[in-house]
């Protein structure tokens, strides 16, 4: 049908400026190109929702970029490995990364509480903009404690911060302490380099391109989102970084580990076989 064929071409292609197509705007270009005399919304929705079609809705991909191959699968199972199987007394895990650009946004009013009678809470919708921090943080894969820093920026330097605050806070019978992150330059460039070398402890461990998932930082950080500056109302930036820290010491007090298992990366690596190269099977 030609409204199917329509909601099955993207908006830019028929001289539309939409970003997604709804039915309102299907029925308006069906009468617009005199597909039809006159049809409506309601009618448009009915016909697109028998052939299961939701052009209005939108889900984010990325082509891949590294080969899904033997090397992407090594790299896979040493992180699954790192998560799941059990740690020596001489050994420690933990997921580092950085969270970007969390801003006090102080309200020119007062923020009010909820009440009774389905009051929520009422922030002002007016903000100044101050600045914003960086939390540069590693969590332990077995305990759940949090290790963090706040600075104003992120290069290497304030990323060898944290890997020292790491390192006072690991007792010295601790000998290999495996640190998981991205591949991003501050993670290992030259500097990070040169101090890794000199602390033979540490052993790092870089997840694949594009699979950010890997790294259990990213679940901690969401609880943070949630629980403690989505709702950004902060006096300052020192009063951000001093409520961040309180909340770290607040979660380190009842900290848990997240449930990795194997089961965690079968899917992934079940897409690996696809592209592997024969001679690398063979191997």
């Amino acid at each position: 049908m030609q409204i199917v064929k329509l909601a099955c071409e993207l908006p830019d292609r028929v001289d539309r400026s939409l970003s997604l197509w709804t039915c309102a705007e299907l029925a308006r270009t069906m009468k617009r190109d005199l597909i039809v005399e006159t049809i409506s919304p309601q009618t448009v929705q009915r016909i697109l929702a028998a052939c299961k079609l939701k052009p209005w809705r939108v889900h984010h991909w990325m082509s891949p970029k590294v080969v899904r191959d033997a090397a992407f699968r090594s790299c896979v199972e040493n992180i699954c490995d790192l998560y799941t199987r059990p740690l020596g007394p001489h050994e420690r895990v933990l997921s580092l990364d950085e969270k970007t650009s969390i801003q006090p946004r102080p309200r020119t009013n007062p923020t009010r509480p909820a009440m009774p009678d389905a009051v929520p809470v009422r922030l002002e919708h007016e903000y100044k903009r101050i600045g914003a921090l960086n939390l540069l943080a590693a969590f332990d894969t077995r305990t759940g404690e949090v290790i963090g820093v706040c600075r104003r920026r992120k290069r290497m330097i304030e990323f060898i911060e944290l890997l020292e605050e790491i390192d006072r806070r690991t007792p010295d019978s601790i000998t290999a302490i495996h640190l998981v992150c991205d591949n991003v330059i501050t993670h290992k460039g030259k500097l990070v380099r040169a101090w890794l070398a000199r602390h033979a402890r540490f052993h790092m461990h870089h997840t694949p391109v594009h699979c950010s998932w890997m790294n259990q930082i990213e679940q901690w950080f969401s609880i943070l989102q949630r629980k403690r500056v989505g709702v950004a109302d902060f006096a300052s930036l020192a009063d951000l970084e001093a409520k961040i820290g309180t909340f770290i010491a607040e979660w380190n007090e009842v900290a848990h580990p997240f449930e990795w298992t194997h089961s965690s990366f079968d899917k992934v690596l079940a897409s690996v076989h696809d592209d592997i190269p024969a001679a690398a099977l063979a191997a």
